[in-house]
């Protein structure tokens, strides 16, 4: 499929990975039109999107992806969806698990009814290797598109039970779907409670960095405009109806290990390391197999982890202002309820 002058819906698009995916369309596609939706949650800020704002090719709109209404009018002109809304932190899914429910599996409904009474010509939706559950400390071992969905928090329950929704659209009224499970992305305008933001700002902060339980969980990292160039391919290149495998480019190690890997780019010691209690029902291990997507796609994955790491840490650095707004709100509240005041 030919992506220029189309008209993109991409809910979710205020949030880390949605709004790195906007960036990218915007500086590749001149004839393209992008209409943003988002709730602005606690992870969605149009910070993400300040460069872009004036840009004609460009148009924010304020909305729940769960409200018939507005997301029926919204798609009356558009070509494709790209769904990133969701809840995604897997903390709060355990605290808040009916929120997830209804965000993640009736509002991708929402939004799949109403690209089927609009006739889209293709609804790609988001979701994760987490909907596959865990898997053991053997490098042999991946999931891919043939692996049975064992979802272990209510966060991966509800991205399972969107995708099957999906699924159904597609198998039931023929609905132009394609799926794209992803593994952990990490880069630019990433919300400081996950992994590596956490601990880059905490250690810019001169605070600890808090590691689950012993650090053993292994991660399959991808630097997130790998995964937008990947995304990029599946609508060009990729099957209706078919699921798409997007990992990084072999850099699985554990959390100790990445946060071991920060903390010698930023010149600290390993006194800065603090574990902490395991949160319930931690998935021990993930890693794709991205092999179908290789094939098909012509996917593969450039940046390797130690230099999105470098790059990484160079954005917060550079970006201090974008990360401390965050920190010094709501997201306060929410780090003392998650580690405990320090």
């Amino acid at each position: 499929m030919e992506l220029n002058n189309l008209t993109f819906l991409i809910t979710g698009g205020a949030g880390f990975i949605g709004s790195n995916f906007i960036h990218y369309l915007l500086r590749k596609y001149s004839q393209i039109k992008v209409i943003n939706l988002d709730k602005l949650t606690y992870a969605g800020n149009l910070e993400n999107l300040k460069s872009v704002k004036d840009d004609p090719r460009y148009r924010f709109v304020k909305g729940d992806i769960r409200d018939a209404k507005l997301v029926d009018k919204i798609m009356e002109k558009v070509d494709v969806v790209v769904h990133f809304a969701a809840e995604t932190h897997v903390d709060r899914s355990i605290m808040e698990p009916a929120a997830f429910v209804t965000t993640n599996v009736v509002g991708t409904q929402v939004l799949l009814a109403a690209a089927l009474r609009h006739k889209i010509k293709r609804f790609h939706h988001i979701s994760t290797d987490e909907v596959f559950g865990s898997l053991p400390l053997n490098p042999k071992l991946r999931f891919n598109e043939k692996t049975p969905l064992r979802p272990n928090s209510p966060y991966s329950a509800s991205k399972a039970g969107a995708d099957l929704l999906v699924r159904a659209y597609f198998k039931t009224y023929g609905l132009p779907v394609t799926v794209t499970n992803t593994s952990n992305n990490y880069g630019p305008y990433q919300f400081p409670e996950k992994l590596i933001p956490l601990a880059i700002t905490n250690l810019l902060e001169g605070k600890k960095v808090p590691v689950y339980g012993r650090g053993i969980n292994v991660r399959d990292w991808l630097w997130v405009e790998d995964h937008c160039r990947g995304i990029e391919l599946v609508l060009q290149k990729g099957k209706v109806g078919e699921t798409y495998c997007l990992g990084g480019p072999e850099d699985m190690i554990n959390n100790l290990e990445v946060v071991k890997r920060i903390l010698r780019i930023m010149g600290k010691d390993e006194e800065s390391i603090e574990l902490v209690k395991d949160r319930p029902g931690h998935d021990l291990r993930y890693a794709i197999d991205s092999t179908k997507a290789e094939k098909e796609l012509g996917y593969q994955p450039e940046v390797h982890l130690d230099e999105g790491l470098e790059r990484t840490v160079e954005w917060y650095k550079e970006n201090r202002d974008w990360w401390q707004k965050i920190k010094s709100g709501k997201y306060k509240s929410y780090y003392e309820r998650q580690y405990g005041k320090k």
